[in-house]
């Protein structure tokens, strides 16, 4: 496996060599080393670092906070700020370009491979979000296209397959759903609203603002609850969603 790659951006040159030299010793590639916005930006975007470490105050018209706002226009690479002010004011610019990370000068080696290993880690998280996210909505889109009655989900580091026939209902938790089946729960990044799209309305109905059930699973409705097959469940029904729920399961 390759070493990680770096690229040092750093005006002062006593400084950059310092780094350079540390983080050698820890076993990172230091691809480039650049000592204004300019060379910062050139080396970004035609080697692609995996991590960036980019002084705040870089000597001339553009800054530290400025070049990486740049770079992240077209490039997805984590950022850590370098700098020897913890200022209020700083750190509230910085705070909006997002970094992986925000280190005080002076600061120790092993401060600099915690960061690196940390903001490492948050962004191949976030890429396979951007990843999940982008294959639902592309599912979606194409529903209508090309109909299907199952989903993939991402579970142990592979897709796995989920037949709708499967699944039992659905549970919001804050930024995650729970896919529920007889034998497995399935959690994922995503929304209510995408879920609901993506199942449809014609064997699945929303009880609640938090609970999507397929209607052949529901056994019985004891307001305010509804209870699926063998009263396994039980999944509370809100308030603006009954009459929707009453019209959807045939009352005779």
């Amino acid at each position: 496996m390759k070493n990680t790659s770096v690229l040092i951006v750093e005006d002062e040159a006593i400084v950059a060599k310092d780094i350079q030299l540390s983080l050698k010793k820890l076993g990172y590639d230091v691809v480039g080393t650049a000592q204004t916005s300019e060379k910062a930006i050139e080396l970004a975007m035609n080697l692609t670092p995996d991590v960036i470490l980019m002084d705040i105050m870089l000597k001339g018209e553009v800054n530290g906070i400025e070049t990486a706002q740049e770079i992240m226009k077209t490039k997805s690479i984590p950022i850590i700020f370098l700098t020897a002010y913890a200022d209020d004011d700083t750190l509230l610019k910085a705070k909006f370009v997002q970094p992986y990370g925000y280190i005080i000068k002076p600061f120790k080696a092993i401060d600099v491979h915690t960061s690196i290993q940390i903001a490492i880690y948050k962004h191949e998280k976030s890429e396979e979000i951007i990843k999940e996210r982008d294959a639902l909505y592309s599912l979606v889109e194409n529903k209508d296209k090309y109909p299907v009655d199952f989903i993939f989900v991402k579970a142990s580091n592979k897709l796995v397959r989920i037949n709708f026939s499967d699944i039992y209902f659905v549970e919001a938790l804050k930024d995650y759903m729970v896919i529920n089946t007889s034998i497995k729960r399935f959690t994922v990044h995503s929304t209510m609203k995408d879920i609901e799209t993506r199942l449809g309305k014609k064997e699945f109905v929303r009880v609640h603002r938090s609970f999507i059930v397929r209607l052949d699973k529901i056994s019985s409705i004891d307001l305010p609850n509804l209870f699926l097959e063998d009263e396994k469940y039980v999944i509370p029904i809100g308030g603006s969603y009954k009459d929707e729920l009453i019209k959807r399961i045939g009352i005779v």
